[in-house]
């Protein structure tokens, strides 16, 4: 049987946790790993407390602050692969990525054979409910820039809820990775496709917080997309070969 990892980083997620790590939970045979920075509201506490009652499925890493997405996936990845998962995940805790849709990221790798599943909010239209149009305008156009400047064939660069195959993750030389921020969903997908990875989008509907606050702000979002210029120009003087063991 594949070991599939889910992987959530949390920062003030007290209001969700407990409800996406027990929905999660209910739908499969996955494992989940919290990367927890330090939350001043308890959400390590909600989670320590859960492991005591799952032990064999639920786990943490606390960290000592604000270390940045990037960093925390990272994190996350060097440890799935230590600990012989077959499937990783990324997720956010929010329930802005629907738990039920892990099996058709799974599917694409599992049974399609993609590399990278990408759950596209894009790839049939646009599927996101109740954010203002300024933050969906901001989102779509910034992924249209997105596609343009690295060419890459990926109609939502910025999405956070993916599944990766081991292979692919060892594949990744991750000092090479830059971006700690949400433009390290953006590196990540790119390096996939240069080192010549299949990529496949899967359609979800990408339903915004009603718990807790969002971590997304205007500032975070420029500084990614500003940041694809240097990665295009980085990438230029970079040979792309798979890291091996």
């Amino acid at each position: 049987m594949d070991k599939k990892l889910v992987i959530i980083p949390t920062y003030n997620e007290k209001e969700n946790i407990e409800n996406i790590i027990r929905t999660t939970f209910s739908l499969g045979d996955y494992h989940i790993l919290v990367i927890e920075d330090n939350s001043p509201d308890g959400t390590a506490d909600i989670v320590k407390r859960l492991m005591e009652e799952l032990p064999d499925r639920l786990f943490i890493i606390e960290r000592k602050g604000k270390l940045g997405l990037g960093t925390a996936y990272i994190t996350g990845f060097k440890w799935a692969l230590e600990h012989g998962y077959d499937y990783v995940f990324e997720m956010d805790a929010d329930f802005s990525h629907n738990p039920e849709d892990l099996a058709r990221l799974y599917e694409a790798c599992a049974v399609n054979g993609a590399d990278l599943a990408v759950g596209s909010r894009y790839c049939k239209g646009v599927n996101v409910l109740n954010w203002p149009m300024s933050r969906l305008l901001m989102s779509y156009c910034g992924s249209m820039y997105v596609r343009f400047i690295l060419g890459i064939p990926v109609r939502d660069t910025t999405a956070g809820f993916k599944c990766y195959k081991a292979d692919t993750l060892r594949a990744i030389d991750f000092d090479k990775i830059k971006h700690i921020g949400y433009g390290f969903q953006i590196e990540m997908k790119f390096t996939v496709w240069k080192l010549g990875f299949k990529i496949e989008e899967v359609s979800i509907i990408f339903k915004d917080r009603t718990l807790g606050t969002s971590k997304m702000s205007s500032g975070i979002f420029k500084e990614a997309i500003f940041g694809v210029i240097g990665l295009k120009l980085r990438s230029l003087f970079r040979k792309w070969e798979r890291k091996t063991a």
